[in-house]
């Protein structure tokens, strides 16, 4: 028996740790939403704290996402890689432990930040083990895959393993929610949670943060055995002027879209919001000074003529702000609206992802050479899905079931598989090795600001101006649910900017060749 795997095992076994690493984080960018009622009930927080609990782990994985990538570049994508897990795993732990809201704060701040440094390596040990060609192309495509189901799975595992069901809730009228005069939902939190399936094995709520401890450990044992060493071919020193710019942009445009609506949209919010716009034009501007002088930048920005790049991006941002948007209002609406257990929302979570398995595994075998159609067959089906939610949830008011949603949810997860997975691909398929932590950590911000973008329109629509519950929630949650459905049909309208194929799967080309960076000059094919 050999005692090491040869390189074509080895590297599927090294894309199955990255993978897991990626889902992990994917899934804590969600899980808490569907605990915070028995978080904010067990630990005596506020509302508003509940918000940062979700907040700070956005906010500092969107800042140090792209200066993350690049760090790989330089110091060793397997090192970061590790060092991300490892904060992640401890940070996950501490939060497991926490006894203070302040305690819970920090730690989902540390786990943001160590997201932030572990994600953008997944892609640029892809690009590193998997020369272009079919390989890369079903690497990619798996990529793509848990990127979607991560993205819809955190509400599930969210109510599996918190489990219970509250106590003391307003109902559909929303009454017992209105202490928190930001949005009137605090009011409920102290009701307190009982009984109900619990897959946490008692621990209630911490078990969405302990079942991260096997996985980072895993995670580490399967890097240190199987992944290689890589790094940029001429590593330079860090751009700080570029970190500090990048870091200063992702601020002011993500704190505001995360914080603003629960506070009514203050002035300081839109001007935050209007100095990213000059903000990001200053970072572009020293990035391609700092090229054409030949020094080190944070995002090359050769990238950006790269059509499969520049406009995926653009697409990307616009549907995950339709997906987030989503999932947060059928969150408001059933759980604080209707009054529906985490496990009542969870379990009927589960269309979605059924209905991404029945397409993304044909979309990764026989998608690649016709991927631009894919798209625009499976984004009008997402839209169509979603608005026949909408029209569901407006025709059924408060006595939608679980049976009522279903159909629709399948659907628009079926429209999911047959979109993000071949999405990935054309957007990433054609970065050479050197660019890769840079573009994934870019790609994973674009993905950022689009989820806090949704969440901010979903509750600019669902909530009205004033910020109080409404009184129907139906009503409102039909409404936004319409605002991610025209978000959707958009993601159609934007396909043509995509190739028609994933590099790699024209005819006549080999398996595995290496990757072609000329073709970063070429912007139309």
């Amino acid at each position: 028996m050999t005692r090491h795997f040869r390189l074509p095992e080895r590297r599927w076994a090294a894309l199955l740790v990255v993978l897991g690493a990626a889902f992990m984080d994917l899934v804590d960018v969600t899980i808490v939403g569907v605990a915070l009622r028995p978080i904010q009930s067990d630990l005596g927080a506020s509302y508003a704290t509940g918000q940062w609990i979700t907040a700070g782990y956005a906010l500092a994985f969107a800042l140090l996402l792209v200066t993350g990538g690049r760090l790989g570049d330089i110091h060793g994508r397997r090192r970061v890689f590790m060092i991300g897990v490892a904060g992640f795993t401890v940070a996950s732990a501490l939060a497991a432990t926490a006894v203070t809201p302040g305690m819970l704060i920090t730690a989902r701040i540390a786990q943001g930040a160590f997201g932030g440094v572990m994600v953008p390596q997944v892609m640029s040990i892809i690009a590193t083990e998997f020369p272009l060609g079919r390989g890369r192309t079903a690497a990619i495509s798996l990529y793509g895959i848990v990127l979607g189901l991560g993205q819809v799975s955190g509400p599930l595992l969210g109510g599996l393993l918190a489990g219970g069901h509250a106590t003391g809730h307003g109902g559909a009228s929303g009454a017992g929610f209105g202490a928190d005069p930001g949005t009137g939902l605090g009011g409920g939190v102290g009701g307190g949670f009982d009984g109900g399936l619990d897959a946490g094995f008692g621990v209630g709520w911490r078990a969405i943060f302990l079942v991260n401890i096997p996985i980072g450990l895993a995670a580490l044992a399967g890097a240190a055995r199987w992944l290689r060493e890589s790094r940029a071919d001429r590593p330079e020193r860090l751009d700080l002027a570029g970190v500090l710019l990048i870091s200063v942009t992702s601020f002011l445009l993500a704190y505001p879209l995360v914080q603003g609506r629960e506070q009514g949209w203050p002035p300081w919010a839109v001007a935050s919001l209007i100095a990213g716009v000059p903000m990001a034009a200053a970072f572009t501007f020293h990035q391609r000074r700092r090229e054409r002088a030949g020094r080190p930048v944070l995002v090359p920005t050769r990238l950006f003529r790269l059509r499969s790049f520049s406009g995926g991006l653009v697409l990307l941002l616009v549907l995950f702000c339709g997906v987030s948007g989503y999932f947060i209002v059928l969150a408001w609406t059933l759980q604080f609206g209707l009054g529906w257990t985490p496990m009542h929302v969870a379990l009927t979570g589960l269309a979605w992802p059924a209905g991404i398995a029945c397409t993304a595994q044909l979309t990764n075998r026989f998608g690649p050479p016709r991927a631009r159609l894919l798209v625009r067959i499976g984004t009008p089906i997402m839209t169509l899905g979603t608005a026949g939610l909408a029209a569901t949830v407006l025709d059924r008011g408060n006595a939608v079931t679980t049976w009522d949603l279903t159909p629709w949810m399948f659907g628009a997860g079926v429209g999911m598989g047959l979109t993000i997975p071949i999405l990935s691909n054309l957007v990433l398929g054609e970065l050479p090795e050197a660019d890769a932590g840079a573009a994934s950590g870019l790609l994973n911000s674009v993905i950022q600001i689009g989820n806090a973008l949704g969440v901010a329109l979903g509750g600019v629509i669902f909530f009205g101006e004033g910020g109080a519950a409404p009184a129907d929630f139906p009503g409102a949650g039909a409404r936004a649910l319409l605002c991610s459905a025209a978000a959707f049909a958009l993601a159609a309208l934007l396909s043509p900017l995509l190739p028609r194929r994933v590099p790699g799967t024209g005819p006549g080309l080999d398996d595995e060749r290496p990757a072609d960076t000329s073709r970063l000059l070429r912007t139309d094919r």
